[in-house]
Formats: C-alpha cells, sequence, structure tokens
C-alpha cells in the first residue's frame, strides 16, 4: 500500500546540489535531476501539493563562520543568502521542466523573489504550484531544519520528507558499524532516548509538539525522490505512533 498523503514539505540539503570534486556551488545537472524526479512525482501524483526547503552548505555553514570568529547573527544572515541562490537556481530547473514554481523568502527581495506569507504560499500550493523557501526563517540561530518543521506546521502539511545521504534513522552511525540497524519506522521518544540525530533539537520539538510525520530516506540514489513523493515504501518513518503510513 502507498503511502498517503495531500501535502508534503521536502527538505534538500545545499550540497546535496554540489557535485563532488567540482569547483561549482551549484551543479546544473543535478538541478536538472531533481526537478525531473519532482516531475515524474507530480506526473504520477498530479493532487501532490508540494513545498521545498532548501540549504546553504554548498555556498556558506553559518555555524562554521561563527566558530572562526564572525558574529554569529551575521555569518547566519549570509547563509540565508545562500538558499536563496539555490532556492532560485531549483526553481529554474522547476520552471524548464514544466513545473510552475515560486521562491518565497523570508527576508524580503522583492525583485527575485516573493515575501513568505503564509496565506500566499498557501494559495500557490492549492494552484498546483511548487513552493520554494529561500532565506531559512528570517532569522539567526535557526537552521534549514527548523525552517522546514515550521513552514510544515504552518502550511499544515501532512508529512515532512527529509532528504539525505543515508537511507533512512539507523541505531548507530551506519558508515561507522557495520552491524547498524535500520529503522523502518521509529517513534519520537524512541529517537530521544536512544539519541538518534534526525533533525536538530528546535526542529525535532516543532514536528513532535504537533505531531508531524518526518519520512527521513536517501535522495542520492537515482529515482528515489520521485518514489518518496508518489507514497512508495521507503526510508524511515518517525511519528508519534510507528505505524501512521503502515
Amino acid at each position: 500500500m502507498p503511502r498517503e498523503f495531500k501535502r508534503a514539505v521536502l527538505k534538500l540539503s545545499g550540497e546535496a546540489l554540489r557535485e563532488d570534486g567540482s569547483p561549482d556551488n551549484i551543479s546544473p545537472e543535478i538541478v536538472e535531476t531533481i526537478a525531473k524526479e519532482i516531475k515524474t512525482a507530480l506526473t504520477q501524483k498530479p493532487d501532490l501539493e508540494l513545498m521545498l526547503v532548501v540549504g546553504g552548505g554548498n555556498f556558506w555553514r553559518g555555524i562554521s563562520a561563527a566558530y572562526r570568529g564572525m558574529d554569529r547573527p551575521t555569518a547566519d544572515h549570509v547563509g540565508m543568502l545562500a538558499t536563496v541562490m539555490n532556492a532560485l537556481s531549483l526553481m529554474a530547473g522547476l520552471e524548464d521542466s514544466g513545473i510552475e514554481s515560486r521562491v518565497m523568502t523570508a527576508i524580503e527581495m522583492k525583485e527575485v523573489a516573493e515575501p513568505y506569507i503564509l496565506r500566499r504560499a498557501t494559495r500557490h500550493l492549492e494552484r498546483g504550484r511548487v513552493v520554494i523557501c529561500g532565506a531559512g526563517t528570517g532569522n539567526p540561530f535557526f537552521s534549514t531544519d527548523t525552517t522546514v518543521a515550521l513552514r510544515a506546521n504552518e502550511v499544515a502539511a501532512d508529512v515532512v520528507f527529509k532528504g539525505t545521504k543515508v537511507d533512512g534513522v539507523y541505531d548507530k552511525d551506519p558508515n561507522a558499524h557495520d552491524d547498524a540497524k535500520r529503522y523502518q519506522s521509529v517513534s519520537y521518544q524512541d529517537c530521544l532516548s536512544q539519541n538518534l540525530k534526525v533533525m536538530d533539537s528546535n526542529a525535532f520539538a516543532l514536528c513532535q509538539d504537533n505531531n508531524m510525520p518526518i519520512i527521513v530516506f536517501d535522495m542520492m540514489t537515482p529515482g528515489n525522490i520521485a518514489k518518496a513523493l508518489i507514497g512508495e515504501d521507503m526510508g524511515t518513518v518517525v511519528s508519534a505512533e510507528p505505524s501512521v503510513f503502515a
């Protein structure tokens, strides 16, 4: 049975837009691939309402700059601008694939994107447009994980997808332990008690407090983004009831 949901928020890391070994921060080929996978999902599931939240780590990581001496608010604001560059690139890729989309930013920059306004974002989703959120929450000290949790709860999404380099949540680091066990589903409470790193603490608390399911999956394998968005059983479901999509 496919997982049933109508409105979803997908988190894409900035690093996923960069090709390994390339001097370019954004790979047009990777952007095109992501756009084609999203188009595949929307073609197979035309009633899906989709919001994207993109990170900026391929350009800048605010917390790393802060460790090296820059004040944290400035470092984080630079990182927010990095996410906007990624959001605009994704919009271009989606539009080239024939998918109507809008970039909405938490920091106003009306010449290149719309300001994030909840009712306007919801209206875009209802009209079948993919909404791409840039500039994080607009506030320093909050990650794009927190952005995804906040936006998902604001627009009353059914699920959050977190694309990563591993195929789900494990009981220990699978890169360091051959006997690591992957969970098909796991509760919020078990994640906390076992110190499983699903999202940062602010983001995780937002999802837990509002009973927002999180699906962690491997986005690096070709085809997985489309498969996740159409509801195929993959990755790990994190929720109050592990069988929420069973």
